[in-house]
């Protein structure tokens, strides 16, 4: 059953929505960690214009070296740089070289939810998209 939020259909009853995987950079390798800035996550403009994530959006982190999974949100690097920085408290939880995935969630209508595909980028070990943003391919 999805999560009852508080939207409404143009005739204000509640409309049933899902939380989907909006888009996720796929194993990017962090450059940096920060450990003496305010907070946040710096991520190359390039990566983040390819899953279409805008500045102080919020994203998930997860460390795939580690385990750690945290919750941040994305400023902008310097565009084909490959700078992947960590910064502030969360900095404790990853290690330059650490391979990690960085989501970000949307809520959709039922519906929606059901045909959405979330755009993937793979990248490379200097932190550049391998090929065009993918959609999700779903396991049968």
């Amino acid at each position: 059953m999805p999560e009852m939020m508080p939207f409404r259909s143009s005739s204000g009853s509640p409309v049933a929505v899902r939380k989907v995987l909006r888009g996720k950079i796929h194993r990017a390798t962090v450059t940096e960690a920060n450990l003496h800035y305010e907070g946040s996550i710096t991520i190359d403009k390039a990566l983040m214009e390819a899953m279409d994530l805008i500045e102080f959006e919020a994203v998930h982190v997860w460390d795939v070296n580690n385990g750690e999974r945290f919750e941040t949100y994305a400023l902008e690097g310097p565009a084909g740089s490959g700078v992947i920085c960590v910064n502030g408290a969360a900095a404790r939880k990853v290690a330059p070289g650490d391979l990690i995935i960085i989501g970000a969630f949307t809520w959709l209508e039922e519906e929606a939810a059901r045909r959405h595909q979330p755009k993937i980028v793979m990248v490379d070990g200097q932190n550049r998209p391998k090929q065009e943003p993918q959609h999700h391919l779903r396991m049968v």
